[in-house]
């Protein structure tokens, strides 16, 4: 073999340098700077596919900074977040954002965002809760129809007027700024309102369950009081009243069941003449008569006394077995 596998890959290089030579020479050759197209009324003549791209003229950077909403992280423009990094790189942007921007104000910042379902569920929903949440949709309504007057003022262009005229240049006759940012801001602001809807409509669900629920407990709560009241052991029942007579005339009512009658009780009640002592010594004298009437405990206000029939009461009672 020799020496020739070296020569051939020698020849080979050298061979394939030239080639590269001579391509770069034809296209030098070949390639010329086209000229630039010449405006013909409103209208433009197409450029080559090789020519170099057209400087964007100002009023294409005049719609580009209109079209814009500032924000801390970067520009809006079209729902996406172009950031100030990006946006440096257009060479006339500076000198159209300052000309597009003169004497107006940055949009206000916008309104904290609604809080959560997880957030709002998470605790108990008050009275005081619901209206915050109703004067937070007061005010975001108040600043949807400053905007909307802003439109209004703008030659009426509303949200969908087209900001540019007929030949697609961008209007003269109204604040491309303003517009754009009203429109914005009045979007944002809707998607808050309705989020914001959402919340308050859940609060007041909560609201009113947590007060079906606070009734419930409180109906159980008093059914479990009064059955933990244990009522006192009767030890008589009326089963006879005279109409007309001072039983009668007191409210005492047939099946009445006695727990206590002036000094006697369930304690030391023994027999019925233990009543009609105390009857006898007590004629004329209102007495403290407690009865059990419908599961219920009742006092009513019993005075002996002499009337048309027999007895001071005008009524018949019967002991109880104990």
């Amino acid at each position: 073999m020799g020496p020739f596998p070296g020569l051939l890959g020698s020849s080979l290089c050298l061979f394939c340098g030239v080639l590269g030579v001579v391509g770069l020479c034809l296209e030098a050759s070949l390639w010329k700077e086209p000229p630039h197209s010449q405006p013909i009324g409103r209208r433009r003549l197409a450029r080559p596919p090789l020519a170099p791209p057209p400087s964007p003229s100002p009023a294409l950077c005049l719609s580009l900074a209109a079209s814009l909403v500032t924000r801390p992280e970067g520009w809006v423009r079209g729902g996406a977040v172009l950031p100030l990094r990006a946006t440096r790189s257009c060479w006339c942007f500076s000198e159209a954002r300052a000309a597009a921007f003169d004497g107006a104000s940055p949009p206000p910042p916008p309104p904290p965002p609604a809080m959560s379902r997880e957030e709002s569920s998470s605790k108990a929903v008050t009275v005081r809760d619901v209206q915050l949440l109703m004067k937070k949709k007061e005010e975001i309504e108040a600043q949807i129809q400053a905007y909307y007057e802003v439109l209004e003022d703008q030659k009426g262009v509303g949200m969908n007027e087209p900001l540019v005229d007929v030949e697609g240049y961008p209007r003269a006759d109204v604040d491309l700024y303003q517009v754009r940012t009203a429109r914005h801001n009045i979007i944002c602001l809707q998607n808050d309102h309705k989020a914001l809807m959402r919340e308050v409509e859940e609060a007041l669900h909560q609201l009113h369950a947590q007060d079906k629920e606070k009734h419930a407990k409180d109906e159980a709560e008093a059914r479990a009081e009064a059955m933990s009241q244990t009522l006192p052991q009767p030890f008589a029942k009326v089963n006879a009243v005279t109409p007309g007579s001072p039983a009668s005339l007191s409210g005492l009512q047939v099946d009445d069941e006695i727990v206590e009658f002036g000094s006697v009780n369930t304690h030391n009640f023994q027999s019925l003449q233990n009543i009609a002592t105390v009857v006898q010594h007590s004629e004329g004298k209102p007495l403290s008569v407690t009865v059990i009437r419908g599961g219920e405990r009742l006092h009513l206000g019993l005075t002996p006394k002499r009337w048309n029939g027999r007895g001071l009461l005008g009524c018949n009672i019967l002991p109880l077995q104990r």
